[in-house]
């Protein structure tokens, strides 16, 4: 059975008028059930994605097909994907209670939730562009997530073109930190962006793609603060 089939029983009851907030209570499930936590990450993605989408006033055809490149949907479950992601896209209301009931659903997973921020951060310079109004929207939904301000900033860095760029920004780290603690911090990120350890934390096949983005940073990170210490 397909994720996009999965998803599609998980929001039957939307023909009934069931919101998505209400699936997101459902899908509230042990850490060991993966293949529903699949799911609401799958669904997290979309429904909040959806919504930054619609954050700077309209929706292109590059941010939808950004969702293609983390979730590649095959075409006999194009129908049931496009059906969550136009619910979701509707407008920009209530972004915050979506942000809310994906915080509790992976309460105490912090890792997950920074990769459904890092999935919302692929989509929204999908046009090209920055727009100030998603920045906005992305520092709301970090804050809510419980997401610090340096890993916001290590996330935006990665994924936007004329962000700072400060390679400690990149690892989370402060900038007086040791070259020690930059090692260590280096060989966390690769360590936690091996795929088994993503699809382990419920990050579907296709999204963990995204980890290559994130390791091309960090590794670019490690090797200019190495090349500063050993100047």
């Amino acid at each position: 059975m397909s994720i996009w089939t999965r998803i599609f029983e998980a929001i039957s009851a939307l023909a009934q008028g069931e919101g998505l907030g209400a699936v997101f209570d459902r899908l509230r499930t042990p850490p060991e059930a993966c293949p529903e936590r699949t799911v609401a990450f799958t669904i997290a993605v979309i429904a909040l994605g959806a919504k930054m989408a619609k954050a700077d006033g309209e929706v292109t055809r590059n941010e939808v097909a950004a969702f293609r490149e983390v979730f590649h949907v095959p075409p006999e479950e194009e129908a049931n994907a496009a059906r969550v992601f136009n619910l979701a896209r509707q407008d920009v209301a209530g972004f915050d209670l979506y942000a809310r009931k994906i915080r509790a659903m992976f309460q105490g997973d912090n890792k997950v939730l920074i990769d459904v921020l890092e999935g919302l951060f692929h989509v929204s310079v999908a046009d090209g562009s920055y727009h100030p109004a998603e920045d906005a929207f992305l520092q709301e939904v970090a804050r809510i997530f419980g997401v610090g301000s340096a890993c916001f900033r290590a996330i935006r860095a990665r994924h936007v073109p004329d962000a700072p760029r400060d390679p400690y920004d990149v690892l989370g780290l402060p900038a007086n930190a040791t070259l020690a603690d930059a090692r260590a911090a280096w060989k966390a990120a690769v360590r936690d962006n091996h795929p088994d350890r993503l699809m382990a934390r419920g990050v579907p096949a296709e999204a963990v793609d995204l980890a290559q983005e994130r390791l091309i940073a960090v590794n670019a990170a490690w090797e200019e603060i190495s090349a500063r210490e050993a100047a």
